[in-house]
């Protein structure tokens, strides 16, 4: 196959701040979760964190590109379908989003595209706790017309971002990139995201779910929500149906794969955690580059979970390439 990995997903260009919690409570804004903004909104809160405590680094962002791009820093081969805008913001993506080895094709469509790249803003407290305000830009119009079907055809996994849900357009763009998919025998992974996705839109989650899929990619928070349960377990057994392979990531606990040979628990690796952001997309990123070079639950959870442990110890959601290379070395 051309590509182990091929995303489609939001393109958001992340912006990044140490803040304070009295920021956050000062200017209502919901901790730890994801919240979609206007673009004056996101101009307000802006100009309020660059002047108060100074844009911490910049990178080109989004759930599932942040998995790609970890899939092509292990040494995997990864395309990414997304939207951005014809401006600065987004040509700023589309060279980072190369620099990490990802194949794209927006120096093909970006000319065309009028409008605003995405943006958001990750805040992150003292306690380590990313908090993100989002205003989606262009890239709430992501459509069937980026899918690039040929692409897709050509790899081992697609993988589905759980923000997608939010626009009408890209969940019918998600229902096609899946037919395709099933047609051509590419297996399929999804991630719900956050959990706000699954409180605010669980409809909209399980007709991007359908029929089920092969990896599904969630946090404890996201599973209990979106079956309703507060025990874990039970939680599990609900949600285990819409996936051949479910994959929970239980922070300091570590994660648990259940698939139809069993039940695999996964150590958690001990950090001094200076920012959570990208932790479960570096986790998944990992074990989706580690199923599709042939690794069993073990191996791909124990490489997940050492790269997610890395990633927390590093402001932003990206590692080198180096630091890439010295995790996969150590399993």
């Amino acid at each position: 196959m051309k590509y182990d990995v091929y995303g489609i997903g939001n393109a958001l260009v992340d912006k990044e701040f140490e803040v304070t919690d009295a920021f956050l409570a000062a200017h209502g804004i919901q901790k730890g979760m994801m919240t979609l903004i206007d673009e004056a909104r996101q101009q307000q809160l802006l100009a309020g964190l660059s002047e108060t405590f100074g844009m911490k680094k910049r990178a080109s962002g989004g759930s599932a590109a942040n998995s790609i791009v970890a899939v092509s820093q292990f040494g995997g081969k990864a395309f990414y379908a997304c939207k951005v805008a014809n401006d600065e913001t987004g040509e700023f993506y589309m060279h980072d989003l190369h620099a990490a080895g990802v194949v794209t094709k927006l120096d093909q469509v970006r000319s065309a595209n009028e409008g605003v790249t995405g943006k958001c803003m990750v805040m992150v407290t003292p306690d380590a706790e990313r908090t993100m305000n989002t205003f989606l830009g262009i890239t709430a119009d992501f459509s069937e017309a980026e899918l690039h079907l040929e692409e897709l055809k050509q790899a081992n996994y697609l993988y589905i971002e759980g923000y997608l849900v939010t626009s009408e357009l890209s969940r019918a763009a998600v229902l096609k990139a899946r037919a395709v998919a099933r047609e051509h025998g590419v297996k399929t992974a999804m991630t719900f995201s956050d959990p706000s996705m699954v409180t605010y839109f669980g409809d909209g989650v399980r007709q991007m779910l359908g029929d089920g899929v092969d990896i599904l990619f969630c946090n404890r928070e996201e599973a209990c929500t979106f079956t309703g349960k507060t025990d874990l377990e039970e939680a599990v057994s609900a949600i285990k149906p819409y996936a051949d392979k479910l994959v929970v990531t239980l922070g300091s606990k570590g994660a648990l794969v259940v698939d139809g040979s069993g039940r695999t628990e996964i150590a958690a690796h001990p950090a001094k955690a200076v920012d959570t952001n990208g932790a479960g997309d570096m986790f998944a990123g990992a074990f989706l580059y580690g199923v599709a070079q042939g690794m069993d639950n073990a191996r791909a959870g124990k490489l997940a979970s050492l790269a997610a442990s890395r990633i927390v110890t590093v402001f932003g959601a990206r590692l080198s390439k180096e630091a890439h290379q010295e995790v996969l070395a150590a399993v």
